[in-house]
């Protein structure tokens, strides 16, 4: 039967169960079938493939072997306690230690029985060996369960000590999509799916959790990448759609002797198309009524700062004051330096104001801004 994998609580979820539904709603943030199958791996590995012993390398990044527990030995004393255990296949021997988890580790590991191993092969005195690797016993219903690509999720120690580790949450992704109905509600249209060939959400979630080959997990992760955003997008229109609606901005609709003065005897080079384009499309904004936002992009030595210099002439045509915000000190006196020297001879006030502009320049900067003397802050 389908389950509802929307709102229904992960404890309802068979293998979950109210304690580790505890679990998951503290540690990992999973309070629901829609949260578990939200909760995507953060890396995949093959695990396809077996090595043997002999070609472990430390340059792998990670290894599955097959092999036989020989000997389980415990080294030092309260907290400089480790567990190692030999390991062997037909082709050598390697070393499993364990920091963690010792006792639990100890309780379930047998020698003489057959696992499987997997994890990072790291050099220590000259000898490879395997720290903190997944280890599980080696059976058919094992082999069966590998798979190729595998998800690998984030857990905490906690959730580990618990018995939620990335495996356990591999199981319960394989009970979840058992379940799934075959077709899940759409959150794009499908003009929009269509148009930029999506893999459809039922598919995309299915194969980013149990991707079947490399090709369906990267039209998966397209799918999901791009709905996301989407919606991120789509947010960021409407917050401006409503500031556009709710909050209306100062209407400049002067373009006066300040703007026209500069730009027509004092400007030190001809503007480019690209500049005039922009700064027409500043004034189109300051006119419109609506708070502008704009993002003005363009190398080192481009031209930004003259425009942002005409903009601010705009502003003083119609009665205000301008302020100039750099993100440094520096920058601010470089900007202070270049606008005094375009405007020299012009009578426009520009001061500068920074975190250490003396306290009696200070005053008199302030008195200069209440008064409406100063025209232009660098700051």
């Amino acid at each position: 039967m389908a389950v509802n994998y929307t709102d229904t609580p992960i404890e309802y979820l068979k293998g979950v169960g109210p304690q580790r539904a505890e679990i998951l709603k503290k540690e990992l943030g999973i309070f629901t079938f829609n949260d578990l199958l939200h909760y995507f791996p953060f890396r995949y590995v093959d695990r396809s493939r077996f090595y043997s012993i002999k070609e472990a390398t430390e340059d792998l990044q990670y290894i599955q072997i097959k092999g036989a527990i020989k000997q389980i030995t415990s080294h030092g004393d309260k907290r400089a306690t480790r567990l190692t255990a030999l390991f062997a296949d037909d082709s050598g021997t390697i070393e499993l230690v364990w920091f963690q988890s010792i006792k639990w580790m100890r309780d379930k590991l047998r020698a003489g029985t057959k696992y499987i191993v997997f994890g990072k092969p790291t050099s220590f005195s000259g000898k490879l060996n395997i720290v903190h690797p997944e280890i599980e016993e080696l059976t058919d219903e094992t082999i069966k369960n590998l798979g190729g690509l595998q998800g690998a999720y984030s857990t905490t120690e906690l959730s580990k000590i618990k018995g939620v580790d990335s495996k356990a949450i591999v199981r319960l992704q394989k009970t979840l999509i058992a379940g799934l109905p075959k077709y899940l509600p759409e959150t794009l249209s499908a003009k929009i799916i269509a148009g930029d060939q999506l893999m459809p959400l039922h598919d995309a979630l299915v194969n980013i959790h149990l991707p079947s080959d490399s090709a369906l997990l990267q039209k998966a992760q397209y799918r999901l990448k791009f709905e996301e955003l989407f919606f991120l997008q789509l947010k960021l229109l409407i917050s401006k759609q409503i500031r556009m609606e709710k909050h209306r901005g100062v209407r400049f609709e002067k373009i006066g002797d300040y703007f026209n003065d500069f730009y027509h005897h004092h400007l030190p080079f001809e503007l480019t198309d690209a500049q005039k384009r922009v700064l027409k499309e500043i004034r189109f904004d300051c006119g419109s009524g609506n708070q502008m936002n704009r993002l003005l992009q363009g190398d080192v030595g481009s031209g930004k700062t003259i425009v942002a210099l005409l903009a601010m002439f705009i502003a003083i045509d119609n009665g205000f004051q301008c302020c100039l915000m750099a993100p440094t000190e520096i920058l601010s006196q470089q900007h202070f330096a270049t606008i005094s020297r375009m405007v020299k001879d012009l009578p426009v006030q520009v001061h500068i104001l920074t975190g250490s502009t003396p306290a009696k320049d200070r005053r008199v900067i302030h008195k200069g801004l209440m008064e409406g003397f100063i025209q232009i802050l660098i700051g």
